[in-house]
């Protein structure tokens, strides 16, 4: 089989690899669809994630669907040709957070497609990808590998909002209209949220939140005092998302919310330690929480796809063959052009 290796900096070479053997509670899939997510842009582009480097040739992606292809000897209700999406989350099943039932915090956690570890966990950008069979989702078959291969954003999305609870009436502030902004914002939307403002410094991202939704799509790239929804100096959202990994779309989410509100960090920063105003997070009684990755929010994206409880179709701006990863990761990174791009296998 072939599959997209990321050689060196900004560089990704389709080299062969071998095809591993499918043991008995194994299954083959033959990858059909693969979403480029942000971290996977920060090892093209820093040959880095945060304080972890490549250091070796390297896989990437996280965010796979195809078809099954073989099935073990014990894998008795997957046959070939089943639509599945894949969960790149492995837990060890084996330390206290996964005895607690926090498996998503595991201390030896192995998560396709990254170098914290070495040998680094590779990931699923290949035309074919072994794993076990607890790992694959089954979809109808009339979905879109492209569409049911966002199960694993909308994860990440729905364990951001879960972290939250419920937002029934709630007003919701958004920082950053990328894919999980988005996906936030439907999500929030289905939740119950009264009204959602998202907000960005490019105008493209911002035309389709405001397509699939959104109160109100600010460009905040010339001035953020429209960002308030009422007049209330001391803040108007019940609830702050940050998605963006941007130092002052936190303190901007500070200042907006109101008193007794919760702020979620999403997003991935650059410098991995930022300055927050602690003064103004007491005197309004905010609560701070953070967002990594899902757990059992995996099973409910799926099941949300195959009920079509979610459209994702107007987040998919563009489609490459494998054979243009590079081509790919470049139009990626240019968020005036770009939203979700996904490889064809």
């Amino acid at each position: 089989m072939r599959a997209a290796v990321l050689t060196r900096r900004s560089w990704i070479e389709i080299l062969e690899q071998k095809i591993p053997p499918t043991d008995g509670d194994e299954v083959r899939v033959r990858i059909k669809a693969g979403g480029i997510c942000g971290s996977d842009i920060h090892y093209f582009r820093h040959y880095k994630m945060g304080d972890f480097p490549v250091r070796e040739p390297f896989i990437l992606g996280h965010e796979a669907a195809g078809v099954v292809e073989t099935v073990g000897e014990n894998v008795k209700d997957l046959q070939n040709g089943d639509l599945v999406v894949v969960n790149p989350s492995h837990p060890c099943k084996n330390c206290s957070y996964c005895f607690s039932g926090r498996e998503l915090l595991c201390a030896d956690m192995r998560f396709l497609g990254s170098s914290r570890k070495f040998p680094h966990i590779q990931g699923m950008f290949s035309q074919s990808f072994t794993t076990k069979r607890s790992q694959c989702f089954k979809l109808p078959s009339n979905l879109s590998p492209h569409h049911a291969a966002f199960a694993e954003p909308l994860a990440v999305a729905m364990h951001a909002v879960q972290n939250v609870g419920a937002l029934i009436g709630a007003d919701v502030l958004i920082s950053g209209a990328g894919p999980i902004g988005c996906l936030i914002l439907m999500v929030a939307r289905l939740g119950g949220a009264s009204t959602v403002t998202i907000t960005d410094i490019k105008k493209e991202p911002l035309r389709v939140a405001e397509n699939i939704g959104a109160t109100r799509a600010l460009d905040i790239s010339q001035s953020v005092d429209k960002i308030a929804l009422r007049g209330d100096p001391r803040g108007s959202f019940d609830v702050a998302f940050e998605a963006s990994g941007n130092d002052d779309a936190v303190m901007q989410a500070i200042k907006n919310l109101k008193p007794g509100g919760t702020f979620v960090q999403v997003g991935t920063f650059k410098n991995t330690n930022i300055s927050i105003p602690s003064d103004v997070v007491m005197t309004k009684e905010l609560t701070l929480k953070s967002s990594f990755r899902f757990d059992k929010e995996f099973s409910w994206a799926a099941e949300y796809l195959a009920a079509e409880r979610i459209d994702v179709a107007p987040l998919l701006s563009h489609v490459f063959p494998m054979d243009e990863a590079n081509k790919a990761f470049q139009l990626a990174q240019d968020r005036t052009e770009a939203m979700k791009i996904h490889l064809a296998f």
